[in-house]
Order: structure tokens, then C-alpha cells, then sequence
């Protein structure tokens, strides 16, 4: 008679796909963010590594010059 298996809500349906998608852009939009800091991070550690680099340097050769 009354098979309660063989009434599909298309609700339910609709409800899956809306979180299914929610997930995908939040998914994508942590992957892009991620991988604008990784390129942006790339770009930019070689000119600040350079002056850190060399006011270590000078702060070396000015201790040893002190002895």
C-alpha cells in the first residue's frame, strides 16, 4: 500500500545540493586564499630576507670589532 521509502521529498534533495554547494565555495575560496599567500609569500621572503641578512651582518662585524 503505503511504502514509506517510495515517497522522495525533494526537500531533502534541494537541501543536500544547497550544502553541497555552500562547502564547494567555501572549499574554493580557502584554496585560492592559500595560494595567493604562498605566491605572495614567494614574492616577496627574497627583499625582506636581504636587509635582515645584512643588518645581521652588520651587527656581527660591529661585535667583533668591539673585542
Amino acid at each position: 500500500m503505503n511504502d514509506p521509502r517510495s515517497n522522495k521529498n525533494p526537500t531533502v534533495r534541494i537541501g543536500i545540493f544547497i550544502v553541497v554547494v555552500v562547502l564547494l565555495v567555501i572549499a574554493t575560496l580557502l584554496y585560492n586564499a592559500i595560494s595567493e599567500k604562498r605566491e605572495y609569500d614567494r614574492a616577496n621572503a627574497p627583499a625582506s630576507v636581504a636587509p635582515a641578512a645584512a643588518s645581521v651582518a652588520t651587527a656581527a662585524s660591529a661585535a667583533s670589532a668591539s673585542q
